[in-house]
């Protein structure tokens, strides 16, 4: 009799179970927007929701503008604040936006793309920031590729010649149609006798090659020029290619001069100085020294014989006193840089003049005058 009332108190203790657990899993989730158990209601702040975040412009020409209008709406149950729409780039603009809206409202935030300069498949994005707690800042991309009728690969032939050994250096600029038509190039245009311009065809109506040459003497430290061309496309009537030439000393040192900021220093202070060799044979430098005590020089050379940096450390406390001359110095075996010198400069602090006080004004003295008689009564 025992077992059986036990066999039965068990069978019951299932059946419960299984109910219990039946009537949690049918029990209804609470609804969106309803306050859960813990008492906080959902959603119940701003929420952003944009139709789309990247926009594919496609394919434009070089210098179209782009514009797209990114739209977004307020999915939550408080007021949406966009407080800062920022561009990656100074190429992709942001203009005048939606900054508060609404519950179920829409707003949109305009971007806007340059293409000018770009060549290829181009993203350019910018960051929202908003006063949604789970989308506080996202970020938006316009992308697409960019068109050029005729690439020219570089704009500008760029050249950095020494001094010390002068010789006619060329640069080639790639020409590339992307036209469907083929097109002729002519009526080539360079005014600058220090430059020499020829045009070579690759592949006819297609790819050309355009050969700029710095012809000695060059007579300054900076040359430029613009060389033209005309082509047969009403697309792109001319085309333009820049040649700048720079003159380098065969030795540049890299600041000139050292400012400290006013002593006394409040700690150590680490200045660098770069030397660099643009002549033909290699350089050597010895003997760093700073000629003030307290400071100290130490030289590395980062390229054997061509480039050099030099650490210069000033200790806490270090002052300059009005009557130094501080000079960071170094020999090379260059025959014209033999003594190298970098002066250091540290402006005073001006003492004010100690004040004196006023002077009283003096008092004068004199004779004193006699009291009147009184008068008496009889």
């Amino acid at each position: 009799m025992r077992t059986k009332v036990v066999s039965l108190l068990i069978v019951a203790g299932t059946f419960g179970s299984i109910a219990s657990c039946l009537a949690q899993a049918e029990a209804p989730s609470p609804p969106s927007g309803t306050k859960s158990a813990a008492g906080a209601p959902e959603t119940s702040g701003p929420k952003i929701e944009f139709a789309i975040q990247v926009f594919d412009f496609g394919k434009v020409s070089a210098g179209e503008l782009v514009r797209h209008d990114f739209v977004f709406t307020n999915t939550g149950r408080a007021l949406l604040e966009i407080t800062d729409v920022r561009p990656g780039c100074s190429c992709t603009t942001a203009g005048t936006w939606d900054r508060r809206i609404k519950p179920g409202q829409t707003g949109v935030i305009p971007l806007q793309f340059n293409s000018a300069n770009f060549n290829g498949k181009v993203t350019k994005s910018a960051t929202v920031t908003c006063n949604d707690p789970g989308k506080s800042n996202l970020v938006l991309q316009i992308t697409g590729t960019v068109w050029k009728p005729i690439e020219i690969t570089p704009l500008m032939a760029m050249f950095k010649v020494s001094d010390e050994l002068q010789t006619n250096e060329t640069k080639v600029v790639r020409i590339v149609s992307n036209l469907d038509e083929p097109i002729t190039l002519s009526d080539l245009q360079c005014t600058n006798q220090a430059f020499q311009a020829e045009l070579k065809t690759v592949k006819p109506g297609k790819e050309f090659e355009l050969h700029i040459t710095a012809v000695t003497p060059f007579t300054a430290r900076s040359i430029n020029t613009l060389v033209s061309l005309k082509t047969s496309s009403p697309r792109v009537p001319a085309i333009n290619v820049g040649a700048y030439l720079t003159v380098e000393q065969a030795v540049v040192v890299t600041p000139n001069q050292i400012t400290l900021p006013a002593g006394p220093l409040a700690a150590s202070l680490n200045r660098a100085i770069m030397i660099r060799n643009n002549g033909t044979n290699s350089l050597a430098l010895s003997d760093a020294s700073v000629n003030i005590p307290g400071a100290e020089v130490r030289v590395l050379e980062t390229q054997p014989g061509r480039l050099f940096k030099l650490t210069v450390n000033f200790p806490a406390g270090f002052q300059i006193k009005a009557d130094q001359k501080l000079e960071v110095t170094l020999k090379s075996n260059h025959p014209k840089f033999s003594f190298i010198k970098v002066p250091v400069f540290q402006p005073q602090i001006a003492v004010p003049p100690t004040a004196t006080p006023p002077l009283s004004a003096p008092i004068r003295v004199g004779p004193i005058k006699p009291e009147p008689p009184r008068a008496t009564r009889k």
